[in-house]
């Protein structure tokens, strides 16, 4: 029997289709839980319909299908072209997703990228409910194989005219930022702080290629200057760039996620680095983990339904 209260959603990533429904937004117990992969490679066409089938699981287990279905996608929804860019999943990009989709699953969908949906899940049922009660403004980072970021009012994604609310990984930060972004501008905060960026730069100061965890722990060793001046690098550029963020916004909250995120040293010499460059003679903004994981993407897509 269909439960009003019930909150379904669905995270569209770039290899699988993971959908979940919560008994509530105040008690938000997994009633169901499941995946298919999304095959992008056969195609758009191929992968809504793989959407299609995760939906038509979700109504078997459940007994009935939602009118109100959130989804979370691996890129953007211009609002006035109605189309995707952006996306890593590279067949939705220049389609109109949610009006297939809409038109596909018969429902009411309600969209946002993975970034979006990572912070608002962090703000409604993970670590920020749990310890910052009363944060009105969150904002959450991404820092992983790229550099993302969703801003989250009073329970509510800031979407923005454009749809790009929050996308501090392509304002601008170093000139020596590795060369040419994706996105066909240089010197992208993605293009200094994400995983490949980092790894990229030790690899051209030490002619060695190591992943980001042998880099760390290099570090922490003391034994590789290379490893320790990538270091200084991610934590000198962390604070300049977040201090924009910080400078407009002035959330209550920062949530970091990402494999970078990973790294402590983000969570102490990151925030002395964000206090040099933040307009104020002092720093209060708790830099803090999340608490969901790999989780909080299609929590946060539920949590698009309220």
């Amino acid at each position: 029997m269909k439960n009003h209260q019930h909150l379904w959603g669905i995270d569209l990533g770039g290899t699988k289709a993971e959908g979940v429904v919560l008994a509530s937004a105040t008690s938000p117990e997994i009633l169901f839980r499941d995946r298919l992969p999304t095959e992008s490679y056969k195609g758009y066409d191929h992968e809504v319909n793989q959407v299609g089938l995760l939906v038509e699981k979700m109504e078997k287990a459940m007994g009935y299908r939602a009118s109100h279905i959130g989804i979370g996608t691996p890129g953007i929804r211009d609002p006035k072209t109605r189309l995707m860019h952006n996306c890593n999943s590279t067949c939705l990009n220049g389609k109109p997703l949610k009006e297939d989709l809409e038109r596909l699953l018969n429902v009411k969908l309600s969209m946002a990228n993975d970034a979006n949906c990572f912070a608002l899940a962090e703000a409604t049922m993970g670590v920020v409910k749990d310890q910052f009660a009363k944060a009105n403004v969150v904002f959450g980072v991404i820092l992983g194989t790229g550099v993302g970021g969703g801003l989250v009012v009073n329970g509510k994604i800031i979407n923005g005219l454009h749809g790009i609310g929050g996308e501090w990984g392509h304002n601008f930060l170093d000139t020596s930022g590795g060369g040419p972004c994706y996105c066909g501008k240089m010197g992208c905060v993605e293009n200094v702080l994400s995983g490949p960026a980092l790894e990229k730069y030790y690899a051209s100061a030490s002619g060695e290629k190591k992943s980001l965890k042998e880099i760390y722990t290099q570090a922490q060793a003391g034994h590789d200057a290379h490893a320790l001046k990538t270091m200084e690098r991610l934590i000198h550029f962390f604070g300049l760039a977040l201090s924009v963020v910080v400078n407009i916004v002035d959330p209550d909250v920062v949530v970091i996620g990402g494999g970078v995120g990973n790294i402590d040293l983000i969570y102490t010499e990151g925030k002395a680095s964000l206090q040099k460059f933040i307009f104020n003679n002092h720093c209060d903004t708790p830099i803090v983990r999340p608490k969901l994981g790999d989780s909080a993407g299609v929590f946060g897509a539920a949590y698009l339904t309220i």
